[in-house]
């Protein structure tokens, strides 16, 4: 589960930095604003990365998910981006366990 996941953050890490470049071109939001959240999903991303395997780690992706959604308000291709990872992370949770218990399965055998 753990390879799903963090994959599928990096993978978000990228979008949102490549989400960033293009609406600080075409956006009527501010730059400084359109970095700050920006950039900070980036760092959370990483951050959660980092923290997989450990209790709480699946509840705070879906917190970063929740939030991600949320930043739609600010930039509004956040909105599909968000939704996009959510999906991805909510497979990356659900197929990661059930490879987990195989393989668990397996080695008991």
């Amino acid at each position: 589960m753990r390879t799903l996941c963090a994959g599928t953050l990096v993978g978000e890490f990228i979008v949102i930095g490549l989400a960033a470049l293009v609406a600080s071109r075409l956006s009527e939001v501010p730059a400084g604003t359109l970095w700050a959240v920006s950039g900070t999903a980036m760092v959370l991303c990483l951050v959660l990365c980092g923290m997989l395997g450990r209790p709480g780690a699946v509840r705070l992706g879906w917190a970063l998910q929740a939030a991600l959604i949320a930043s739609g308000f600010v930039l509004p291709a956040m909105f599909l981006l968000g939704a996009a990872f959510a999906g991805l992370w909510w497979a990356s949770v659900h197929y990661g366990r059930i490879v987990d218990r195989l393989k668990a399965a397996r080695a008991a055998a």
